[in-house]
């Protein structure tokens, strides 16, 4: 990225903050330097919304900025564990609804990506696009191969090459940033960028979406479990990168209470499956939704006893690891026990918070955070505000930021809120204790282990006729391995041997060496005289008998 296009974006983000009165964004970032030139650009304008909070203000600016700035927002509301609340509230409010593309270009993008005309491929297409969004938008369809009512997706074009350039702008004032400003550090605006990066990375190749689609409707496909979450299905011959054609769902959607209300719909019903939906997929199958917003979510209505969810857009999806359930059931429940020291050492245990951390300091940190949950009623306490509040103690004590544990923390404040708004005296404790003491039962129980036998019984019996063998070459391997140590050690002893018989020769060869230089200096300074002479014979006599001897033996 080039420092002019860099200098212009950086005047860009400057005019648009100062506009909407966000100035002490600015203070703490290298863009402060910028405010006098971004101020004189900025005079033409009015300050808008003067009246209204910084959070509501910086929707404003994320607004104006665009589509790529406004799912930058979406994402930031998230990561409360970093910006404070008021903002993360008011960032969560901010509607992803753009100016749609013309209904020929999303023609042209089909008939490029399917290969074929739309007269071909559709009975019917409407032109007219059913909603649009920064990325893609929808529209209306009839299949013409068996008359399946559908909806096709398709990209904005040129939208991979515009979020790129986006995306290279935010990695690059985010290095900035952080490289001059410590308030950037403790924010890590550069982790965050990164997470915005894979996010929208995932968004913009529909067959991700297509295939994330699949597999939690393969999840929901037994009948008791279809009740409580209808998926559409994916029409696979039509799907690619850039379009997705997917069944046509009819429902209300979950914001209209009133509709719902008016349709007869058991309010709390709907609620507690909202929440036993939510669990399923977290610690039964390991993959949830995690772009739960009611905008994704609509109810089917034709057993207003047992109404069912039904779910879009599967964009992004949250996984997790047999450990990363572990630890959050065990954090559950001994938070329902009040157990802060357990908690403790269940961060330290699962390896995200250093091992040489102070357990009874963590641990005093943790009962200063969540003791003041408990002096309210039950049904007010907010489990997505209980994970809040771990979090951000966790990170005093430089626990690692895990993003899947961020995406299930999102979701569980969806649900719970949107929970809540449906029922508002839903106890999500009270729903959620019985299940993860029975899903713990189920990972730890005598069951769990009958049933890890009957799962690898198969495999032991198959390769149980082959253990004879297997424990005899074993042994035979080992006997030729116990020979060939024994021949080692033997062939050490010889080198030993052998090596000490040369000291011993060498040290011999010295002296007689010696008594020979000696005896020769003797007879140069004496050489009237008999005896240097005899000296020097008996010398080198001595030297060749322990040489003889040394190389006998």
């Amino acid at each position: 990225m080039n420092s002019i296009k860099q200098l212009h974006h950086a005047l860009k983000i400057n005019r648009t903050l100062i506009k909407y009165g966000l100035d002490e964004f600015l203070a703490p970032t290298p863009l402060a330097k910028f405010r006098p030139i971004a101020k004189l650009f900025s005079l033409s304008f009015t300050r808008k919304a003067k009246n209204k909070s910084r959070g509501e203000r910086l929707c404003l600016a994320l607004t104006e900025l665009g589509p790529i700035y406004i799912k930058l927002g979406q994402m930031l509301s998230t990561r409360r564990d970093l910006i404070p609340a008021d903002i993360a509230d008011e960032l969560a409010k901010l509607q992803d609804q753009v100016e749609p593309f013309s209904g020929e270009i999303a023609k042209q993008v089909i008939e490029q990506q399917l290969e074929d005309t739309i007269e071909n491929l559709f009975s019917d297409f409407s032109e007219q696009p059913l909603a649009s969004a920064s990325i893609a938008q929808v529209h209306e369809a009839t299949l013409l191969e068996n008359n399946h009512s559908v909806v096709v997706k398709v990209l904005r074009p040129g939208i991979g090459k515009k979020i790129q350039k986006d995306l290279d702008m935010m990695h690059s004032l985010a290095d900035w940033a952080e490289k001059y400003s410590s308030e950037a550090r403790r924010f890590r605006i550069k982790e965050v960028v990164r997470d915005y990066d894979s996010t929208i990375a995932r968004e913009i190749d529909l067959r991700i979406e297509a295939a994330n689609t699949s597999h939690l409707r393969h999840n929901f496909s037994q009948p008791q479990d279809a009740e409580l979450l209808y998926v559409p299905e994916i029409f696979w011959d039509y799907t690619r990168n850039k379009v997705l054609v997917i069944e046509k769902i009819t429902g209300i959607p979950i914001g209209n209470i009133q509709q719902l209300k008016e349709a007869g719909v058991n309010m709390k019903a709907l609620a507690d499956r909202g929440v036993e939906i939510f669990f399923t997929q977290v610690f039964r199958d390991s993959f949830f939704h995690a772009d739960m917003h009611p905008g994704n979510i609509f109810v089917n209505i034709n057993n207003p006893e047992k109404p069912q969810y039904i779910a879009i857009d599967c964009g992004i999806m949250g996984t997790l690891e047999e450990s990363d359930k572990r630890y959050l059931a065990d954090n559950f429940l001994a938070f329902f026990d009040r157990d802060y020291r357990r908690i403790a050492e269940l961060h330290v245990e699962s390896g995200w918070i250093d091992s040489d951390v102070s357990i009874p300091e963590f641990e005093s940190a943790i009962r200063a955070a969540c003791e003041p949950i408990f002096g309210k009623k039950i049904a007010e306490i907010s489990f997505g505000h209980f994970l809040i509040q771990l979090f951000q103690t966790a990170r005093r004590f430089n626990m690692q930021v895990q993003p899947q544990l961020v995406l299930l923390q999102k979701t569980l404040l969806y649900i719970e809120g949107l929970g809540r708004q449906l029922y508002p005296q839903l106890d999500l404790w009270e729903t959620a204790q019985p299940y993860l003491k029975h899903w713990m039962y189920e990972q730890i129980g005598p069951k769990a282990v009958f049933e890890d036998i009957k799962e690898q019984l198969p495999n032991w019996l198959q390769k149980a006729p082959k253990i004879p063998s297997l424990i005899y070459d074993n042994m035979q391997r080992v006997g030729e391995m116990s020979n060939s140590f024994n021949q080692l050690k033997s062939q050490l002893s010889q080198l030993e041997v052998h090596k000490l018989q040369q000291q011993y020769a060498q040290k011999h060869a010295i002296i007689g060496s010696g008594l020979v230089i000696l005896s020769g200096v003797l007879y140069i300074g004496m050489t009237q005289n008999w005896w240097p002479a005899a000296i020097a014979g008996i010398g080198a006599a001595y030297f060749l008998i322990k040489s003889l001897w040394s190389t006998k033996h």
